[in-house]
């Protein structure tokens, strides 16, 4: 089991990116982030892959929530030592992927030393060999916890909506994540799209702003269409691919796991 304090990973160290992990971020709260994150990780089960879902969200975790699991252990157990980071995951029958939960409402893992963040995030980065996708459904913002555990991600998927405080936070994001590292692989995902030229309409206003200002043309990942299913789906904490599969939201979900797996 991993010892945190005598293991710790430097702070200031950037660990080597891997194309296998994705980072789900965004620059404010309901945009649909971890809907989107646990749909995309059964949709990559669906192709064929051995897939891991990652609650990142230390602190305001609800993966377990919205799929109605009780999960025996998580990363509070990780981080008092109980159990290693492999030993507190979870599967989750139903979609096919394996999860490790957070611990929701507990500030001590939203307020973890940056010795023990560093730490799990070396844990999940030497984890992600023994899968071939790795999704990281990321808290909120650009605090820290967020930039620890984006750094690792090949690709970062940005999920925005059209709302223009949603637009200017993702913009945010971006910003930041450039700064970091100017050659990050960053992607946008428009959500909840009345249709896919709205959805093309809010990536270009986002897009514009990343070229005047920064100078970046972060990719298009993908359009999610605005679909009742998807509420349907929350409320009865059933996937979205298991109860709705034919949706439009499904087949925008599935045809983006597509494209990020073949480039």
């Amino acid at each position: 089991m991993s010892d945190f304090n005598s293991m710790a990973v430097p702070a200031n160290v950037t660990p080597l990116r891997q194309r296998n992990i994705f980072a789900v971020a965004s620059g404010k709260g309901g945009v649909g982030k971890t809907f989107f994150s646990i749909t995309l990780s059964h949709a990559l089960t669906k192709l064929g892959r051995k897939t891991l879902l990652f609650d990142g969200d230390l602190g305001l975790a609800n993966v377990d929530i919205q799929l109605g699991l009780m999960p025996k252990r998580d990363l509070g157990q990780v981080i008092d030592g109980v159990v290693t980071l492999a030993g507190s995951t979870t599967r989750y029958t139903e979609g096919g992927f394996d999860i490790i939960a957070g611990r929701s409402g507990s500030g001590s893992l939203a307020n973890l030393p940056p010795a023990k963040l560093s730490q799990l995030r070396s844990d999940l980065t030497d984890m992600a060999r023994s899968y071939d996708n790795v999704v990281i459904d990321l808290g909120a913002g650009v605090d820290r916890n967020v930039r620890t555990f984006s750094g690792p991600a090949g690709i970062s998927l940005v999920v925005t909506t059209d709302e223009p405080t949603s637009i200017t936070d993702a913009y945010a994001f971006l910003k930041l994540s450039y700064q970091a590292n100017p050659l990050a692989d960053l992607r946008i995902v428009v959500n909840m799209a009345q249709t896919r030229n709205e959805g093309q309409k809010t990536y270009d206003t986002l897009v514009a702003a990343c070229r005047r200002f920064l100078g970046k043309t972060p990719q298009l990942a993908g359009i999610i269409r605005r679909d009742m299913k998807v509420r349907e789906s929350i409320k009865t904490q059933t996937p979205l691919l298991v109860r709705s599969p034919t949706s439009d939201a499904a087949q925008d979900i599935m045809a983006l796991a597509q494209r990020i797996t073949a480039s």
